[in-house]
């Protein structure tokens, strides 16, 4: 059974960091790619970054410049670091892996970014 287990979530002023962490059971994460989506209310699931299992990465427009996405293999975590936070970005944050044909979720994390 694969579970990814995501956290760092919390309410944070405009401007304001995080550091979101994702862990993945089991070692066969290091071979897929693995990527951070947001779902904000009334609104669909957006993909936010991805990384593939090469290190390569790409992010939505709406974050480039503010976000980092990278993973840790050894620790079977991928990480998202969030700089400059703006209301917009609030949204609950949901960690995926995926591996063919099976498609992986964590259970989501709260952003909340308000003054």
């Amino acid at each position: 059974q694969v579970q990814l287990v995501e956290s760092g979530g919390g309410l944070v002023q405009p401007g304001g960091s995080l550091r979101l962490s994702c862990e993945v059971s089991g070692r066969f994460a290091r071979f897929y790619a693995m990527g951070w989506y947001r779902q904000a209310p009334g609104k669909q699931r957006e993909l936010v970054a991805e990384i593939t299992n090469g290190g390569s990465t790409n992010y939505a427009d709406s974050v480039k410049g503010r976000f980092t996405i990278s993973r840790d293999n050894a620790k079977n975590t991928v990480y998202l670091q969030i700089n400059s936070l703006k209301p917009e970005d609030t949204a609950v944050y949901y960690c995926n892996l995926y591996a063919p044909p099976n498609d992986y979720w964590g259970q989501g994390t709260q952003v909340t970014v308000s003054s």
